[in-house]
């Protein structure tokens, strides 16, 4: 199985950076400011690729979701020890599998991160995560129920200093017994973001624990 290490990472995640992702249950956090809404926008379904998560899918998770169409997963190592570690963290998570969209004809990734610890809940997981990105505003958090799987779910306002806009970003969590994992959609920019959430849409509806 191919792993890209942290530091194959470098370029990619600075450039992430530039890309870099309701009910009465909802609320903001992670310093970003409350919005009045967080649905996610209606989205035309993706066609199924493929499963990640299990052996051999390219990424080894402690949960699985189906693909979209083309879309190429692979999976990432990331050295606590190394100076560049950070690149492969947001706060309580680290990065552990990257789903490249641009075989399917779009720039962007979802990104699974994981938490090591099992007392972190999802949510606490999520909005640090959130929190961790100085860029995010506008964090709407809700809990939803998704192919009979409990997630939390955030949508927020990610500001792109290299494009200077703002964008959409979204992000879902659940738990699993080796930790909370938090499956986040990130794109060039607002129209990007917009073709991509098909895959996302895809994967939450499809995700399982194991």
């Amino acid at each position: 199985m191919t792993r890209r290490t942290v530091r194959g990472l470098v370029p990619v995640l600075l450039a992430a950076a530039a890309l870099t992702g309701c009910s009465s249950d909802s609320d903001s956090g992670g310093g970003a400011k409350a919005e009045k809404s967080a649905g996610t926008p209606a989205a035309k379904a993706a066609a199924k690729g493929g499963t990640v998560g299990g052996a051999g899918s390219g990424c080894e998770l402690p949960v699985t979701f189906d693909l979209a169409k083309d879309w190429k997963p692979e999976a990432v190592s990331v050295d606590p020890d190394s100076e560049l570690a950070e690149l492969g963290t947001q706060g309580p998570v680290t990065m552990v599998c990257e789903i490249d969209a641009k075989p399917a004809g779009q720039i962007g990734f979802l990104r699974v991160w994981q938490a090591k610890v099992t007392t972190v809940t999802p949510r606490e997981a999520l909005k640090g995560f959130v929190g961790a990105d100085e860029n995010a505003s506008k964090a709407t958090y809700k809990e939803v129920t998704s192919g009979g799987q409990q997630l939390v779910e955030v949508a927020y306002t990610l500001h792109s200093k290299l494009m200077d806009e703002d964008r959409p970003a979204h992000a879902f969590a659940l738990p699993t017994p080796e930790g909370p994992v938090v499956v986040h959609l990130g794109g060039l920019d607002s129209a990007e973001h917009g073709e991509m959430l098909p895959a996302y849409e895809l994967a939450k509806k499809s995700v399982r624990v194991g």
